[in-house]
């Protein structure tokens, strides 16, 4: 099953100050600047094999950061900058519409840094619900609880960017309901295009305007999307983090993927046990509720929450082998700037030891 990953990154200066990417991204399309400056994404064109995409994504990465380090600058994986003097979006129309439309909220979004994990599409009805239900998976890579300095959440990108950022617009920034037909989802997505549209219009865009830059493919920001370029389904979720720790969950995420090409997947039915089980008798998804319930606390308090821990196992997750960036760097009622500048640094340095120990690993 093909599999890709796209990261990321915050980007400073040497003195962990936010920077943006200048050279950085010059001569290559799989390393690009995001809607905010100190922000670049680095994207893995799927591979078929985990191993082949752990090869390709590391090399990719390993060549971004040696250009970095020429250009004295530094990749940080975390989900937040932590705390700043301000991120400042790079100009278009794409965003100013999207600004017009969300309104001051939008700019929350300009806090986030994230990771997207595309699988091939197959049975995509059971995909899309299978990650649906695998959401809150993301309490395993959660790399950030600040937003400005301030405790939010365990995963306060997640929590900011849905909670907040999309609070107006909860059907395009927030989780779906379970579908029953690939159709199904196609119609949500005309729905909230079309009242995209009726928004934008509202506030004084032009309709043309919106036509030109958005279309039913791209007008959400939901969790899970539909991707027909690549073609792929995307789970957008988990914060930026470690390669290791990305790489071991894009693995085990994809290894759900490949079991329901092979087994029954059912929704709700527990069978007295708790919700939500992978096992040789099938896949068992819990209803809905409960798994907006689960994501919801995986937000607020990650893994540390023994029922969060639980459901994961349960769903094929080593969950003792992750170790959260936010569970170590959580407990501060407020972090300074200059104590973010050096926890931006620390993780700078963590980023560049995973990655020499992942290609020794690679290489060996």
């Amino acid at each position: 099953m093909n599999t890709g990953i796209e990261v990321e990154y915050w980007v400073t200066d040497r003195n962990g100050e936010l920077a943006p990417p200048g050279e950085l991204t010059d001569g290559s399309d799989r390393t690009v600047e995001e809607f905010v400056e100190p922000l670049v994404e680095l994207k893995t064109q799927p591979c078929e094999s985990i191993d082949a995409l752990r090869r390709r994504f590391l090399r990719q990465l390993d060549e971004v950061l040696s250009r970095a380090d020429e250009l004295d600058k530094r990749l940080v994986p975390l989900g937040t900058p932590i705390n700043c003097d301000g991120v400042s979006r790079r100009s278009g129309e794409r965003g100013r519409i999207q600004e017009a439309v969300v309104g001051s909220d939008f700019a929350r979004a300009k806090y986030c840094a994230g990771t997207h994990i595309h699988v091939e599409k197959r049975n995509v009805t059971d995909q899309l619900n299978a990650l649906i239900a695998l959401d809150p998976a993301l309490a395993l890579v959660n790399s950030s609880p600040y937003v400005r300095g301030t405790p939010v959440a365990n995963g306060a990108r997640a929590y900011w960017y849905r909670k907040k950022a999309y609070e107006e617009f909860p059907k395009h920034g927030q989780l779906w309901a379970y579908v029953d037909t690939v159709g199904e989802w196609r119609r949500r997505l005309e729905c909230r295009f079309e009242e995209f549209k009726a928004a934008a219009i509202e506030a004084g865009v032009d309709e043309a305007a919106v036509e030109d830059h958005f279309c039913p493919d791209d007008v959400v920001w939901t969790p899970i999307r539909l991707r027909e370029s690549m073609p792929t389904v995307e789970w957008r979720s988990p914060d930026a983090a470690l390669p290791s720790q990305l790489l071991r969950l894009t693995a085990e995420v994809r290894a759900v993927m490949e079991r329901l090409h092979h087994t029954n997947v059912r929704i709700g039915d527990h069978g007295g046990r708790e919700p939500g089980r992978v096992s040789t008798d099938g896949i068992t998804l819990p209803d809905f509720e409960t798994a907006c319930d689960l994501a919801d606390v995986a937000m607020r308090t990650g893994i540390e929450n023994d029922r969060v821990a639980a459901y994961l196992d349960r769903m094929g997750f080593s969950v003792a082998d992750y170790h959260p960036i936010s569970t170590r760097i959580d407990g501060r009622q407020y972090v300074t700037r200059s104590d973010a500048r050096d926890l931006r640094l620390e993780y700078a340095n963590a980023l560049e030891a995973d990655v020499e120990t992942l290609l020794r690993t690679v290489e060996s």
